[in-house]
């Protein structure tokens, strides 16, 4: 690929999508980028030009989805790259996260990103390429931190339906990426974009410490580069032989390499015992 390839990014009014519309229009690319508010897009982008199409678009609705991306290929003819970005963390222990806070989560950061790959895909089959990736979390391959249960569901999920996309497409020409960036310093832990429960429960002490870390000690803290983040996504976006996985970050590396390990003993331990089960 090169950067005549016409980018589609969810979610590109701030963080890791602001951070890789801009890169992206600096190197030359088309991007197609959406936020449900298209005035604080088009605010924090601040380029006005032909190769820039925002778009305001709720990802929950398929009708809006649909819209933005018939909108995409009527203006550049083509999707050739689609990130999705759009999701938000949910800092909250499972028993004080209600039935509702933790529905919202699964609805953006799960079934958003389904519909955008449902209505992409009859285009990338049409034209036999194309490149999803899916931006998860390293919480999406390790999910053992207090308060953050929901918000790894999600990106287990996200996860979990991304390789099966992956084998799905790979006829068609269509390649699929994971990415699980760790810590990387965006807004991602700050006010009004982390959110927690509204009744949180006393005796969970290891949430609210957990709560406490990321608001006030590691927020603006964040060891990851988001423009060397994007930097990535664009290298890998250009490789033929792009990886399923792509992990970000040194932490992400690390975690990632202990929660093998980990898995890895507790075969090899109950070796016997699992393989015990058959007739």
């Amino acid at each position: 690929m090169s950067n005549q390839n016409i980018w589609f990014v969810t979610g590109a009014s701030k963080g890791l999508g602001l951070t890789l519309v801009k890169k992206l229009l600096s190197q030359g690319y088309k991007v197609a980028a959406t936020s449900r508010n298209i005035s604080d897009l088009e605010n924090a982008v601040g380029v006005t030009s032909d190769a820039f199409l925002p778009l305001a678009v709720n990802i929950k609705s398929e009708e809006s989805v649909q819209q933005a991306i018939e909108k995409t290929i009527s203006t550049f003819g083509k999707i050739d790259v689609v990130v999705n970005n759009a999701g938000y963390g949910m800092l909250g222990g499972l028993e004080e996260t209600t039935d509702q806070e933790a529905r919202d989560n699964f609805d953006v950061n799960v079934f958003g990103s389904l519909n955008i790959i449902r209505k992409v895909l009859p285009y990338l089959r049409e034209q036999r390429s194309g490149h999803i990736i899916n931006i998860s979390s390293i919480g999406g391959f390790v999910g053992g931190y207090p308060g953050f249960g929901i918000y790894c569901a999600t990106k287990f999920a996200v996860n979990g339906f991304s390789e099966a996309l992956d084998a799905e497409v790979k006829p068609f020409g269509i390649k699929v990426t994971i990415v699980e960036p760790g810590y990387f310093r965006t807004n991602f832990l700050s006010e009004g974009s982390l959110i927690v429960p509204k009744n949180p429960i006393d005796a969970y002490q290891n949430v609210r410490d957990s709560q406490n870390l990321h608001q006030n000690q590691m927020d603006q803290q964040q060891a990851g580069d988001p423009e060397k983040a994007a930097a990535a996504m664009i290298k890998i976006a250009n490789q033929p032989d792009a990886p399923l996985n792509l992990f970000l970050g040194e932490d992400a590396y690390q975690l990632a390499h202990q929660k093998i390990a980990s898995v890895q003993k507790d075969l090899e331990t109950w070796k016997e015992l699992t393989t015990s089960t058959g007739f």
